[in-house]
């Protein structure tokens, strides 16, 4: 009984985690759109270094004044070793999907960034040596082919902001998979690791986005709307920006890294419709038509996996992991419970 409550208890804040994190996903997605279109402040760099900044001093909050998580003390050398490659990526899908956010609709970009199971399939098979069962590739197909039909008959189809959404999509895969190895295997927590990890973000992008985007950040100053209004809606955008980076990290602490870019695709038809509804971007019908392969690509691939985890004990399941598969070496103490 004592197991059954557990059980379902585990399941409802699973639920309710990938809930938040799609609120605040749509609405950081609507409002960077918002801040590149609207407010012409065409400075992705800028916006990307402004939410790590606002990460890190939330992070900072949470856990030295408030107090509301001790602090997981890492080794310098590990924070190198072990963080700062997962900060470096992370950064790179961040700025990525600016870039694409800049130059393509939402709706486009978020159809994009449903091909990311495939990558992480595709990663982990050819990093991680894991294998998957035939169902699960042949689960990708409607996935590839709708994003396919969706790129040939998208009326707003920009190169670069295509081909930014498809790297970040190789960032996305990669950053969730060293995530969830920090945080399952490493015993590590949500906010720990946005503190850690926020820093290391804001040292990569600052130098670049002063460099880059530097004098024209001056200029839009100069000639922008008014400052106070701008000022609140892209700092805004950074706290939500750290509420979302949580949230992420919650989420891959609950479930693993597949469930959570499958519950981030099923987002799309949300942030479609809202960027459709404020933004007013045109969509074919054909590019409807591929938005929903995807969708239901999408949802298949959730059915496969669910009901290949639902195989009887004896049964080879999948992903399985050669025992020669080397083994990550803890960041803290074993015996440190995860209390997020």
């Amino acid at each position: 009984m004592e197991e059954s409550r557990l059980c379902q208890w585990t399941v409802i804040r699973s639920v309710l985690s990938i809930l938040q994190w799609w609120g605040f996903n749509v609405t950081v997605i609507i409002m960077n759109k918002w801040i590149f279109q609207k407010m012409d402040f065409k400075f992705p760099l800028t916006v990307s270094c402004i939410h790590f900044i606002c990460s890190a001093i939330g992070a900072y909050m949470v856990i030295k004044v408030l107090k509301l998580k001790p602090l997981i003390v890492v080794d310098p050398e590990d924070r190198w070793r072990r963080i700062f490659p997962m900060s470096f990526v992370f950064c790179i899908n961040i700025v990525l999907g600016n870039v694409s956010l800049r130059y393509i609709p939402v709706s486009f970009m978020q159809t994009i960034k449903s091909f990311t199971p495939a990558t992480t399939v595709i990663l982990q098979w050819l990093v991680w040596s894991k294998h998957f069962d035939m169902r699960i590739w042949a689960s990708l197909i409607p996935i590839v082919g709708g994003i396919l039909l969706t790129s040939i008959t998208e009326l707003s189809f920009n190169m670069f902001g295509f081909c930014a959404a498809l790297f970040g999509c190789l960032a996305t895969s990669t950053k969730t998979i060293l995530a969830e190895s920090l945080l399952h295997g490493y015993k590590f927590d949500s906010i720990n690791t946005v503190y850690y990890m926020a820093p290391f973000a804001t040292m990569i992008l600052a130098v670049p986005a002063l460099l880059l985007e530097g004098p024209g950040v001056v200029a839009w100053l100069q000639t922008g709307p008014p400052l106070l209004s701008s000022f609140c809606i892209i700092f805004g955008s950074g706290v939500l920006a750290f509420c979302l980076n949580f949230s992420i990290f919650y989420v891959i602490h609950s479930t693993t890294a597949v469930t959570f870019n499958v519950a981030g695709n099923l987002k799309v038809a949300v942030a479609v419709t809202c960027s459709w509804l404020i933004f007013r971007n045109p969509i074919s019908m054909m590019n409807a038509v591929g938005c929903a392969i995807t969708l239901i690509g999408c949802t298949f691939y959730g059915y496969v996996r669910h009901m290949l985890s639902q195989q009887t004990p004896g049964t080879p399941r999948t992903p399985r992991t050669p025992r020669k598969s080397m083994e990550f070496v803890p960041l803290v103490n074993e015996k440190l419970e995860d209390k997020v």
